[in-house]
């Protein structure tokens, strides 16, 4: 974050962080100073180690899950492959908070602020875009459960990816190619050294993927309580677990959603309504909830399964014995 904090000059000058903007203004000859929440004399912002500590959390999480998806040989259908992006962008966009705090106070240079803030943007953006190449696979996989596991799918998997990541990678690049507010202070956003017009585009793309996954969940509760009510047709009567499992389907998709939207809906809405003059304490306390969905995500896409929940147990249990033949070897054995 590119908060210029009291006491800090000394240590690195005027940073220029990928998210803020708590620095001296000049507006109509008048000197307008955004106050910071960090202390006078705490040369670190507060915030800015809290988003570095989700970072590292972020990056931690989902660096196991691509570990494992990636060298375990079953794990290769295309909802393994599909979580196995989510993970992937969200890994990035974790090493992207972290690489953006020790740039922000150990290395001033706005060739750097705009490399970190266009990382960020396609990290989360991908992360945001497999959520919804996500939402699609479970869709088709009910709506088309007979034909599901053919190579057509994986075909589709395949083109929903490379759409995902070339449209993250484009808007990523669009501040470093020219579109900032380096050169004009004044269309700075409260994301800087991204425009309002480019915050803009930003969150009215969150919106149109959220009503797309809503649409989408909307039309699996449907087909979820569909088939709920034909197997009980077909057994001529409805039980208790039948009822259990429907709901807990139904709940399962509201987590997931409601996750999602209580994540990034704060932070995307201010994006809209948001101006730079603005205190930076209100641009933090929404985009610090939004980093929090990356570190949820492991847990209700990966960490959940079976499959994988076997993975690490043999992943853990292999690590372990390994350490423990190796311990109770004799020195003359070493």
């Amino acid at each position: 974050m590119n908060e210029s904090v009291p006491g800090n000059e000394s240590m690195a000058g005027e940073p220029q962080g990928a998210w803020g903007e708590a620095e001296t203004a000049e507006h109509n000859g008048s000197s307008l100073e955004l106050s910071s929440s960090a202390p006078l004399d705490f040369p670190v912002n507060p915030w800015d180690i809290m988003l570095c500590l989700s970072g590292t959390v972020i990056a931690c999480e989902n660096a196991i899950v691509v570990a494992i998806i990636f060298y375990t040989p079953t794990l290769r259908t295309p909802m393994f492959v599909l979580i196995g992006s989510l993970a992937t962008a969200d890994l990035l966009a974790g090493m992207g908070l972290i690489l953006n705090f020790v740039f922000q106070y150990l290395i001033s240079s706005q060739t750097i602020s705009l490399i970190t803030v266009g990382f960020l943007v396609a990290s989360f953006t991908a992360s945001i875009s497999s959520l919804l190449a996500i939402t699609v696979d479970r869709y088709f996989s009910l709506y088309n459960a007979l034909t599901y596991f053919s190579e057509k799918t994986l075909h589709y998997v395949h083109l929903m990816l490379v759409g995902t990541w070339g449209v993250s990678l484009c808007l990523g690049l669009l501040p470093v190619l020219g579109w900032n507010c380096l050169e004009d202070e004044a269309s700075c956003s409260i994301v800087r050294p991204l425009k309002r017009s480019n915050v803009t585009l930003l969150a009215v793309s969150f919106f149109v993927i959220f009503i797309l996954m809503l649409s989408l969940y909307l039309k699996i509760c449907k087909i979820v309580c569909h088939h709920a009510h034909q197997i009980a047709l077909q057994q001529h009567f409805f039980t208790t677990s039948h009822y259990v499992a429907t709901k807990k389907g139904v709940s399962t998709l509201a987590i997931i959603l409601g996750t999602f939207g209580a994540s990034w809906l704060p932070f995307a809405i201010y994006c809209l309504v948001g101006e730079r003059e603005y205190p930076p304490v209100y641009t933090y306390a929404t985009l610090l909830p939004a980093t929090y969905n990356s570190m949820i995500n492991p847990i209700i896409y990966a960490y959940r399964n079976s499959e994988i929940q076997r993975s690490l147990c043999v992943l853990f249990c292999g690590c372990f014995q390994t350490n423990m033949s190796y311990r109770s070897r004799s020195p003359s054995e070493v």
